[in-house]
């Protein structure tokens, strides 16, 4: 079930991170983990072994763009794992950027609480699409 997804919470301000656990406590979620600081996201990412990452471009330090740099290394090419981009710069530079740096959304703050549960479920399912069509014998030989 998607409820069953692992999801990563990144965000340097914490009511930005209580409203989304909030959110996807309420809606069933069960196995979410949140980060304060860019810096602690690889470590974080390494460990729980996320199915999406929900990240805030704009942190002090380690901003969201170095971020998506650093897991770009370790998100194998032929993997879909998908990477939401939160942000209040809704510039189209910000976007290009953060899309061509890995991200597979894009949603600005302040976000419709909605659009954003729908934005994850979309890519949620996606990825166990993917990781079901990928487990050997998926292809029906």
């Amino acid at each position: 079930s998607v409820h069953d997804a692992r999801v990563l919470i990144v965000d340097d301000l914490p009511a930005n991170v209580e409203l989304v656990e909030r959110l996807l406590a309420n809606e069933g979620f069960r196995c979410f983990r949140s980060v304060l600081r860019g810096e602690d996201v690889v470590p974080a990412f390494v460990e729980f072994e996320p199915d999406i990452v929900l990240l805030d471009l704009l942190m002090p330090g380690v901003d969201g763009y170095a971020v998506l740099e650093s897991l770009a290394r370790r998100i194998p090419r032929d993997v879909y794992l998908p990477i939401v981009a939160l942000t209040a710069d809704a510039s189209l530079p910000a976007r290009r950027r953060a899309l061509a740096l890995g991200a597979k959304d894009f949603v600005t703050k302040p976000f419709d609480l909605i659009e954003l549960l729908m934005r994850i479920y979309c890519l949620l399912e996606t990825r166990q699409l993917f990781l079901r069509l990928s487990k050997p014998g998926a292809d029906g030989a």
